[in-house]
């Protein structure tokens, strides 16, 4: 079967290429608007569900199409992707110290079927310094993460505490879960 990645992310297409998959990629171009009316929990499964409605003209039904979003959750707060170098700062300082969630929300279109699930991993930072705060924002350029930041880099490696449920979760796909649904379509 035909697979397409509806998504610009490189951290998501290089998890998808690791997981043996041979795919398209399709860029979806529409704003991602909040719907306020649904619980905080399901935003990054409905957004993921508005990029695949947008993408789905461009494929046929017997491509699986693949889209996601995901979201980290501070507080009963969303820290979506920062604006700049000071919101990018506010955000970690907010997280550092403190548990958050990362939801990311999935959605698999495949002929009549859409297949939405969501996975919700749990990070804790330790205390981190203005000054590692900084030079992360400084050096790393977080603009293109929600939360700021990425597990899988620097601030990651020394900043991360503890995690609870999947490490692939926060980079932006839950890949064992995503195989398993993949597998049973």
């Amino acid at each position: 079967m035909k697979i397409v990645l509806g998504s610009a992310s490189p951290r998501r297409q290089n998890l998808l290429k690791e997981l043996g998959y041979n795919f398209e990629v399709l860029i979806p171009t529409m704003d991602e608007i909040i719907d306020v009316n649904i619980p905080i929990e399901e935003v990054a499964a409905d957004l993921a569900k508005k990029k695949a409605l947008h993408l789905l003209s461009q494929t046929n039904e017997e491509t699986l199409l693949i889209c996601a979003d995901t979201i980290v959750l501070y507080n009963g707060t969303i820290l979506g992707k920062p604006k700049d170098r000071e919101e990018a700062l506010k955000y970690l300082s907010m997280l550092s110290g403190n548990e958050h969630q990362v939801i990311t929300g999935v959605v698999l279109m495949h002929r009549d079927k859409i297949l939405p699930f969501s996975e919700t991993t749990h990070v804790k930072f330790k205390k981190l310094s203005k000054e590692e705060i900084s030079h992360y924002v400084d050096n790393y350029h977080p603009y293109d993460k929600a939360g700021a930041y990425g597990i899988q880099d620097w601030i990651g490696l020394i900043g991360v505490e503890s995690i609870n449920g999947s490490y692939t979760n926060v980079m932006g796909l839950p890949t064992q879960q995503l195989n398993q649904k993949i597998l049973s379509l």
